[in-house]
């Protein structure tokens, strides 16, 4: 069921948690897909011996540090099925989220990729709950974040990930997939398992930067927001509430940090 999707999955010095990645791609109910394993230059210890007790059946790709886009890249150019699926190496899929994310596109082809929720382990817990997917808010939010499964044309289309974007190179992406006419579907089941440690903090602090480049590349989608606007089910107050928070996000970084900690029970570990 599963021969026609490639999971990729990238790494850099995430040896100790790369093997539970790969696990859990080739667990998916239905069967596995492809496995591509794509190491972009690792100097940890653990990562070499990772990668020597992976099955025989994940092709493994190596290649000197260029970036996670990079890697991406690497793994998606490789793909030859009709459908992929990213994966960073410290996450883990649902068991069944392939098969929860595949009847979207299976049932329009209008639609380029489909996403699920995220459940956070680790250091937090909780389901994360994006709104449905909505072009306008995808403007001023990144709803759709890295691992939905989508048609590899759109990353033939698009080119893939624009390495100059080393912060949000994921939203910047399905921006340009909107851009080039594809559309998205949310899902409602948990497809993504998303691994909250030290290693994997949001720094904000570069969250301005990025959008003001995702805004400079794609001007002519933000030029033209009011026809993205026909397609949402925010009203002219919830558009402009959401431009303007999600936009500015006005909230200080180490009181948004205190926010979402408390929020999702911070586990102890006494």
């Amino acid at each position: 069921m599963n021969e026609d999707i490639t999971v990729v999955v990238t790494s850099f010095n995430y040896g100790a948690y790369l093997e539970e990645a790969v696990a859990s791609a080739l667990g998916q109910s239905g069967g596995p897909p492809r496995v591509i394993v794509v190491d972009d230059g690792s100097t940890d210890s653990e990562t070499p011996e990772s990668l020597e007790r992976l099955p025989v059946e994940v092709e493994v790709v190596r290649q000197r540090n260029q970036g996670v886009s990079a890697a991406r890249n690497t793994g998606l150019a490789r793909a030859t099925t009709p459908f992929v699926l990213l994966l960073d190496a410290d996450d883990r899929l649902a068991p069944d989220a392939l098969a929860a994310l595949r009847p979207p596109l299976a049932e329009d082809p209008r639609v380029g990729f489909s996403y699920g929720l995220t459940v956070f382990f680790g250091e937090w817990e909780g389901i994360l709950r994006f709104p449905p997917y909505d072009p306008y808010r995808l403007l001023y939010r990144n709803l759709v974040g890295l691992s939905a499964l989508m048609r590899r044309e759109v990353f033939e289309i698009t080119g893939g990930f624009d390495a100059s974007f080393r912060n949000y190179g994921d939203w910047e992406f399905w921006l340009h997939a909107l851009a080039c006419g594809w559309q998205g579907v949310q899902v409602n089941s948990v497809t993504l398992e998303y691994r909250r440690h030290t290693g994997s903090m949001w720094d904000r602090r570069k969250y301005r930067d990025a959008f003001a480049a995702i805004r400079r590349k794609h001007a002519g989608l933000y030029q033209d927001s009011s026809a993205l606007a026909k397609q949402s089910e925010l009203g002219p107050a919830g558009r402009l509430t959401y431009r303007l928070f999600w936009g500015l996000r006005p909230i200080p970084v180490f009181l948004e940090r205190r926010l979402q900690a408390a929020h999702w029970r911070r586990r102890s570990h006494g």
